[in-house]
């Protein structure tokens, strides 16, 4: 990697770490080729990335952004990952994790807050934006649909006397 490439790569994490709500470091433990394209696969389906930096390239980039408490997990084989939702990288790193004893979970940072291995598995744990929209509009949604069933509920009770009445007619 040249100067220019190097350059480019700092700037790069710069305008990322300006813009994502959460990064969760990891280190490799000796991931395999297809296990680290398996974890890219479901960061990406989760709506995160998920990038081997250079450490130094990193902390250099960490600079002048709220997440410069990461720098104390940036050794040894590290890699990045990074969502605008809070919850979807921590969650999908976790989960990998799970399954894999060959990914470790550092630490990360929401913002300035850091947070530690347990912190970020607590992350892990909460529901994702989606989640919590989708309850959401289920609480709002829930009102509208009781009034609905309660304003035809008489007619429907009307529907039925009537009927019966005229069977008893009938009969």
């Amino acid at each position: 990697m040249d100067r220019s490439q190097k350059a480019d790569a700092v700037a790069q994490l710069t305008d990322v770490f300006n813009e994502v709500g959460v990064v969760v470091v990891t280190r490799n433990l000796g991931l395999t080729v297809d296990q680290s394209t398996e974890l890219r696969g479901k960061m990406r389906e989760a709506g995160a990335t998920y990038k081997v930096a250079k450490n130094r390239l990193a902390k250099l980039a960490l600079k002048d952004t709220d997440y410069t408490g990461l720098e104390e997990f940036l050794n040894g084989p590290t890699a990045l990952a990074w969502s605008q939702d809070p919850v979807a990288a921590a969650k999908a790193a976790v989960e990998f994790a799970k399954a894999n004893d060959k990914l470790e979970i550092v630490g990360g940072s929401m913002g300035s807050q850091v947070l530690d291995e347990a912190g970020i598995k607590a992350l892990a744990s909460m529901p994702s934006l989606d989640e919590l929209r989708g309850t959401i509009v289920g609480l709002v949604n829930a009102p509208a649909t009781k009034i609905a069933q309660l304003a035809t509920a008489p007619a429907n009770k009307l529907a039925r006397v009537v009927g019966a009445y005229a069977a008893k007619d009938a009969a």
